[in-house]
């Protein structure tokens, strides 16, 4: 039994490939790629260093959280570990709290069944004219 490939279509492949060598350019031009070219790949909370795979870890931190503040010298950025990088977004948060910024939620949701939503009316003794 043979398998007969079709012939390689050399023109899709030939577009294919500029259309993901143009891709990676724009990536690469992107604030991550360029703080990776900057600063060593170590997390800058817990000095974990980074390489390979686990690179993909690495995370680009917004000294002033403004994603929009991309200084082509790095200098609005810090490289840190997705749990550090979580973990600084968090104290962010509980800061504000703290400050007065940042107000928490105005209610919690209601619990799904409260026990004791008819406490009272069993409580009260029946009317007369109430059926039993």
């Amino acid at each position: 039994m043979s398998h007969n490939k079709p012939p390689a279509n050399t023109d899709g492949h030939k577009k294919l490939l500029a259309e993901i060598l143009r891709e990676q350019e724009i990536r690469q031009q992107g604030y991550r790629e360029q703080a990776l070219k900057i600063f060593p790949h170590i997390c800058a909370s817990c000095g974990r260093e980074f390489s390979g795979k686990r690179l993909r870890e690495l995370t680009v931190h917004h000294r002033d959280h403004n994603h929009d503040n991309n200084p082509t010298d790095g200098s609005n950025w810090e490289l840190l570990c997705i749990y550090c990088h979580d973990h600084e977004h968090e104290k962010s948060l509980i800061g504000k709290y703290y400050e007065g910024q940042r107000t928490p939620d105005k209610t919690p949701p209601p619990l799904v069944t409260n026990p004791f939503d008819k406490l009272e009316s069993l409580l009260k003794p029946k009317q007369e004219n109430e059926k039993p």
